[in-house]
């Protein structure tokens, strides 16, 4: 097995020395390793990865294996992914140095940090795992339509134009602010669908749709607890729209774990969402404006690496 080391250069930003350590750190448990082949690379832009990916494989033996390391946050991550679900030989483990890196938060809170230990992850097994299809992208975590989408979307932005410290200070601030002003918003809190899971109709007004592969979002449980990402199923959540205080209660029930009564909950294998205007979807850390999506679990479509003793939780209903 050759192993892959990416870097999301734009994850270190102000932090050279950190990611410097972390290369030194790799080079030195490789060269005590004999015949273990590994190579470092840099994602300079948005799916450069892909490419840097797609080469490795290009170089590789037929039949021989590749263990890609994503370093960095859910953007490395995104881009990585996007590239080895396309290949049965290779594996895919994150190694979370971004500001968020919700998926890994399935095995534990506690235990996001196992996997910045790279030896340990060298030498650890892999779990068969299902993605969401959108088009020709994959996605591994979620898909957000509505309140929550518009919010991450101004508050992506907002990265954008801040520095690092002062980015952590406003985005507490203003992300409470943002969701206020798109409670009152009709055309995000109360917009009307068409949507339909695998055969059956759910249109109606929603303020919050979210169709889950695995139960974080920004941090934390969402009301689709549940969500297990090997079971072959989604699990989606439709919030109905309210009264602008009673949207963000519910938003805010939701948000920390809970199912709020104006809910529907259901699982399926592919959701198709329609609306009369344009929309922010958001696919983990990516965001497309657009008037519709077909969303489609993928199951046993990529291997996840897991840090030593860690598995996914079991699913409540397995379609498999």
């Amino acid at each position: 097995m050759k192993h892959v080391f990416v870097f999301d250069p734009k994850a270190f930003f102000n932090q050279q020395w950190k990611m410097d350590s972390i290369l030194d750190g790799i080079g030195q448990f490789f060269r005590t390793q004999g015949k273990l082949v590994f190579s470092t690379q840099f994602s300079r832009y948005r799916r450069n990865a892909m490419a840097i990916i797609q080469d490795e494989v290009d170089k590789t033996s037929q039949g021989d294996s590749i263990r890609v390391y994503a370093i960095g946050g859910e953007e490395i991550f995104f881009d990585c992914l996007n590239a080895v679900a396309h290949f049965h030989t290779v594996q895919l483990a994150s190694v979370p140095y971004g500001d968020t890196n919700d998926f890994l938060r399935i095995f534990g809170k506690d235990k996001v940090e196992n996997f910045k230990d790279i030896p340990s992850l060298v030498n650890s097994g892999a779990l068969t795992t299902d993605v969401i299809r959108w088009g020709v992208n994959y996605t591994l975590n979620f898909c957000c339509i509505g309140i929550n989408s518009a919010v991450s979307k101004k508050i992506k932005d907002l990265k954008k134009r801040v520095n690092r410290g002062r980015f952590l200070f406003i985005s507490r601030i203003l992300s409470g602010l943002y969701m206020l002003l798109e409670a009152f918003n009709r055309n995000t809190s109360a917009q009307k669908y068409e949507i339909s899971v695998d055969d059956t109709k759910y249109s109606g007004q929603y303020s919050l749709i979210h169709v889950a592969n695995a139960p974080y979002y920004a941090g934390k449980q969402t009301g689709v607890s549940e969500a297990t990402p090997d079971d072959g199923l989604l699990d989606i959540a439709l919030i109905k729209a309210s009264h602008p205080l009673a949207t963000l209660a519910a938003v805010g029930k939701f948000s920390n774990g809970k199912k709020p009564k104006n809910g529907v909950y259901i699982q399926g294998k592919k959701v198709t969402i329609q609306c009369l205007g344009e929309m922010w979807f958001q696919l983990d850390n990516e965001f497309i404006k657009d008037t519709n999506i077909v969303l489609n679990v993928v199951p046993q479509a990529v291997q996840i690496v897991a840090a030593p003793g860690l598995s996914y939780p079991i699913g409540s209903i397995s379609a498999l």
